[in-house]
């Protein structure tokens, strides 16, 4: 009897351990893949990855850094094998509207005006191709002037208005743009985009390609049959492009049409808003579903760097970079800039997606393969939703290179990180990815984790301020923009005193644009929103009737569409009526809500005046020419930035002059004025 269990014992253990060998069989079999990559079977072009700068004033304050940190956050953007490498950049061809974070200053401001002097996308631009000869130029508008079309966007003006942006990029600084498009997320146009192009070849710009229409929302394809139909139309859109694939994919339909009429299909805005090592793989899952799935074949994010300050929205979260603090030089990279590396240090434009070297892996995730005119290729993988660790292999021919391959991994511990080369035999090799990670694989060399030793300390906006104007002797050179103001609403430049006595601010929109985002009145911002009790005051010049004023303790500019701000501002108008307005963003108090309101006799407009707002506590304070003409008891908003501003209604523009700006301690003494002995002028001529 005891023999006999032991026999029944032994063969159970034999038994369960075949199954266990069954199982352990069946496991790695599902967790094992093979893929053939065929180098001579073709694939559609490789158009680039990069990002956007735009749609808001999102590199505003890159500007102002000093000149060493300004070119190691550059070259951590564009340089080649060095950082986020991007091979392609978008921005907005500035209209002098909020777009998001603010506003950048148009070339144009009225019909008979014409300057190529104003703003930083050139200058972003310049330095990008600076880095990478082989960078893509993209752009589009969001915002345009009152006077296009006579308030009609989609006009033979704004086709003008385009081409004389592309010939003032060309003419003043020796730049190319690659491809353009209609206008951001404001619907189609068929019309336009003919007449566009009749523009562009007219002018000279035959090169320079169109894509349209730039929307995200269900119906964004709607209007590509008509490609199909109408010759003009075909003629005028080279590419079809849209926003958010990764939310609204393209229709099977139109990938078959634009394979037939050899139209690529691009995504012009990309949007990843997420935090940490999940916002960086989620960029890579997004990039390279977008091919798989919507047939993509670029794609640009939104949004390029994280050059705004904390109280604007979106400050931080879509940004590659963050760089927001140019008084103390310090920056910091985000996780996300490494998906862009797994990218832009793999591949290059002009490249193919391999036919039948993309799709899903077995185990979860994605793969894309790019090859180079010649043998070299890369493979960038994404586990995301992988739960266990995956094995793939590869079976090499048609001429691809058999050489060793690089394997660069990131993960939540780890960004960009290499790992032990892989050399292939007998022209197969085999590659493990774990679960929730990002591989590139590539037989191309150079690759580096770039970074600079020694970046500056993080500091706080500098207190007591004190900005005379006066040091921008050549306003050109600083695209006419002083450093560390954020245009929200219209546009603040340097200027000329209206007495010739130096330099000083002015308002110089004098209609309401025709904004991609609800506007406000004109206002720019600066400072730190931690600030509580401080003054404001300025000196203020009205030449063209409204109202101006000083602004304080904003803590918030609107959530991205819309401008309205939280704060209070203290304000004169040209009948000499001082008031001091509480603003909350309520939709029935665009102007908010007056606390408190004087009128000075006699009061004198085309004449210097000094106007100050000052907090203490709850109590909020006016002065006009050092006299209070006005007080009242708030403790709504008790700290935040400051700001200057024009105008008594939103509907409405006038312009002003703006001189002696001081923030300071309550009833503090008048604090030397700030130098910017380290920051180097962007426009060097």
């Amino acid at each position: 009897m005891q023999l006999k269990k032991q026999i029944q014992s032994f063969e159970f253990k034999k038994l369960y351990a075949a199954f266990c060998l069954t199982l352990s069989i069946l496991a790695i079999s599902a967790n094992a893949q093979t893929i053939n990559l065929n180098g001579k079977v073709g694939g559609k072009r490789f158009d680039g990855v990069g990002a956007v700068s735009g749609g808001g004033a999102t590199s505003v304050l890159l500007k102002d850094y000093p000149e060493v940190q300004r070119n190691q956050i550059m070259d951590l953007l564009f340089k080649p094998k060095f950082g986020a490498s991007m091979n392609a950049l978008l921005v907005e061809v500035p209209g002098d509207g909020n777009s998001t974070q603010g506003s950048e200053p148009s070339h144009m401001h009225t019909r008979d005006d014409l300057n190529y002097d104003r703003g930083y996308e050139w200058w972003v631009m310049s330095e990008a191709k600076k880095r990478n000869k082989d960078i893509s130029l993209d752009a589009n508008g969001w915002s345009c002037p009152a006077w296009i079309g006579n308030g009609v966007f989609w006009s033979q003006d704004m086709c003008n208005y385009y081409v004389k942006w592309i010939q003032g990029l060309r003419s003043t600084y020796g730049l190319t743009l690659d491809a353009i498009g209609c206008r951001n997320e404001k619907g189609v146009n068929e019309d336009f985009v003919k007449k566009f192009r009749k523009m562009l070849d007219s002018s000279g710009l035959q090169n320079v390609k169109i894509h349209a229409f730039d929307n995200w929302e269900k119906s964004k394809f709607d209007w590509v049959k008509d490609l199909d139909t109408d010759i003009e139309l075909r003629n005028a859109v080279a590419i079809i492009s849209n926003h958010t694939m990764s939310e609204i994919a393209t229709p099977e339909d139109v990938k078959k049409l634009s394979d037939r009429l050899n139209k690529p299909i691009w995504n012009t805005e990309e949007h990843t808003y997420k935090e940490g090592f999940d916002c960086e793989i989620s960029l890579v899952k997004s990039i390279n579903e977008n091919f798989i799935v919507s047939g993509v074949t670029k794609i640009i994010s939104w949004y390029l760097v994280g050059s705004v300050y904390p109280t604007e929205s979106y400050p931080e979260t879509p940004a590659a970079m963050i760089a927001n603090s140019p008084w103390s030089g310090f920056y910091r990279t985000r996780e996300v800039l490494w998906g862009y590396a797994h990218y832009g240090q793999f591949a290059q434009i002009g490249w193919q997606y391999l036919n039948g070297g993309s799709g899903k892996l077995d185990g979860g995730g994605t793969y894309v393969t790019l090859k180079s005119p010649g043998k070299d290729y890369s493979v960038i993988f994404e586990t995301k939703d992988a739960k266990a660790t995956q094995t793939v292999t590869f079976n090499i021919s048609g001429a691809l290179s058999n050489g060793k391959l690089c394997v660069w991994r990131s993960n939540e511990k780890e960004q960009f990180v290499r790992l032990a080369d892989i050399t292939p035999k007998n022209n197969t090799y085999s590659v493990t990815l774990d679960p929730k990670s990002i591989y590139s694989i590539s037989t191309t060399t150079g690759q580096q984790k770039g970074s600079f030793a020694e970046i500056p300390a993080e500091k706080k906006f500098p207190f007591p301020y004190y900005e005379t104007f006066d040091e921008y002797t050549s306003p050109k050179q600083y695209g006419y923009l002083p450093h560390y103001t954020a245009d929200i609403s219209s546009i603040f430049e340097i200027a000329n005193r209206p007495d010739n006595k130096g330099k000083c601010l002015r308002q110089v929109v004098a209609a309401t644009p025709q904004s991609w985002a609800p506007e406000w009145m004109p206002y720019t911002i600066l400072g730190d929103d931690s600030w509580r009790d401080y003054e404001v005051s300025a000196d203020i010049y009205l030449d063209n009737g409204g109202a101006a004023g000083v602004m304080g303790r904003i803590n918030n500019v609107g959530a991205g569409y819309g401008c309205v701000l939280k704060g209070y501002y203290f304000s004169v108008g040209i009948d000499g009526t001082c008031s001091l307005f509480i603003s909350t963003q309520k939709e029935n108090e665009a102007v908010g809500v007056k606390l408190a309101d004087a009128t000075i006799p006699k009061f004198s407009a085309k004449k210097w005046h000094n106007l100050k707002l000052q907090f203490s506590g709850d109590t909020i304070s006016g002065f006009m020419d050092g006299i209070k003409v006005l007080s009242a008891k708030d403790s709504v908003f008790s700290k935040g930035m400051a700001g200057l501003m024009t105008g008594t209604d939103p509907k409405l523009r006038n312009t002003a002059f703006f001189d002696n700006l001081i923030i300071n301690k309550v009833n503090g003494p008048v604090p030397r004025p700030v130098l910017f002995n380290d920051i180097s002028p962007i426009y060097k001529k």
